[in-house]
């Protein structure tokens, strides 16, 4: 774990940020599953703010929820912020989060709340961002993928980068998402598919798009807020919703159960909720849409309202069962599959 330390940049950022809680004491060990600029952002802006020493540790959701059960009767973390809904709902079934209800409840979305209430609030969503991919367009400049059958395509062959699905929740909701398309074999099939072409499954879910950014591979599978990110920095990018429809997540944060400095979780918890202190967002090239219905959502970010999106079933999707099963089939079809 690292010791955060502020710099004067970090400094100026917090000017923008949430009226500050009371000055507290002592430390507070924070889990983070977003991109780690802005897992820095939000350590140094809470730092700031309350005295409270912050030791962040950057893993994958499905890491930080692997290191959850490792832990489990003897947590060293206090909060997981960040990353996917699904692996958040199976650490609440799994015991391995604290029930809360914050009185922040009322300014959050209602798709933040319907997290909140799937998990028994044992969770909640702190913003939502739509799957898709991105390609580099000084590679790929004919006949551009729109949809997900164009990824088949031969020619893209060994072209492509997707996350594994047991360390990655953008891969994991990818997975999700194709079976909810497609239905389960076919999904599997499409999966089998579409092997063919990825040169790698990359340990983050964000690695695919970077690699695209810089033209190690032509396509990422992504979140599409990831994609924008990558094109805002001046790379080649260009962003895809897919024609036939696509998943989405809803990013979430928990307090975990036994956690050693439960007051300091808690009053993190309620200030990542604000609306000053979710616009620090996009200040870290982050351009997810925020669940406080105060906050600014980036201009960048991409409009949901637009995209085709499926009804998501996070209920399903994030139990320990379902995840569990559809993560040990992947393995058995696609991860261990030849090339």
């Amino acid at each position: 774990m690292n010791k955060i330390i502020l710099t004067a940049a970090a400094t100026a950022v917090l000017a923008a940020a949430a009226p500050a809680p009371a000055l507290a004491q002592g430390e507070l060990v924070f889990y983070c599953s977003a991109e780690e600029n802005w897992c820095r952002t939000m350590s140094e802006a809470f730092q700031r703010e309350t005295g409270v020493n912050v030791l962040m540790t950057r893993r994958s959701s499905g890491e930080t929820f692997a290191q959850l059960m490792a832990e489990a009767g003897q947590p060293r973390g206090d909060v997981w912020w960040g990353g996917t809904g699904d692996p958040h709902l199976q650490a609440a079934q799994e015991g391995l989060t604290v029930e809360y209800r914050s009185p922040m409840l009322d300014e959050l979305q209602d798709w933040a709340v319907r997290q909140a209430e799937t998990s028994g609030f044992r969770t909640v969503g702190i913003y939502a961002g739509a799957l898709g991919f991105g390609y580099n367009s000084d590679l790929v400049d004919e006949n551009p993928p729109s949809c997900w059958a164009d990824l088949l395509d031969e020619r893209f062959r060994d072209d492509i980068q997707v996350a594994n699905p047991n360390s990655s929740g953008t891969a994991y909701t990818m997975l999700a998402t194709f079976v909810q398309l497609f239905g389960e074999d076919e999904a599997f099939a499409f999966m089998a598919d579409l092997h063919a072409n990825v040169s790698q499954y990359t340990q983050s879910g964000s690695a695919p798009i970077r690699a695209a950014a810089t033209g190690e591979t032509a396509i990422g599978i992504v979140f599409m807020h990831d994609a924008v990110a990558q094109a805002v920095q001046g790379a080649p990018i260009v962003t895809v919703a897919p024609c036939e429809g696509t998943g989405y997540e809803v990013g979430s944060m928990s307090l975990i159960e036994g956690g050693p400095n439960p007051d300091n979780a808690r009053a993190f918890y309620d200030w990542a909720l604000t609306a000053a202190a979710q616009e620090l967002g996009a200040q870290a090239n982050s351009f997810q849409v925020p669940s406080n219905r105060n906050a600014a959502t980036p201009e960048q970010a991409p409009n949901l309202d637009q995209i085709r999106l499926i009804d998501y079933d996070f209920a399903r999707f994030g139990s320990s069962e379902e995840r569990s099963r559809l993560l040990a089939r992947w393995d058995a079809e696609i991860g261990s599959a030849p090339r």
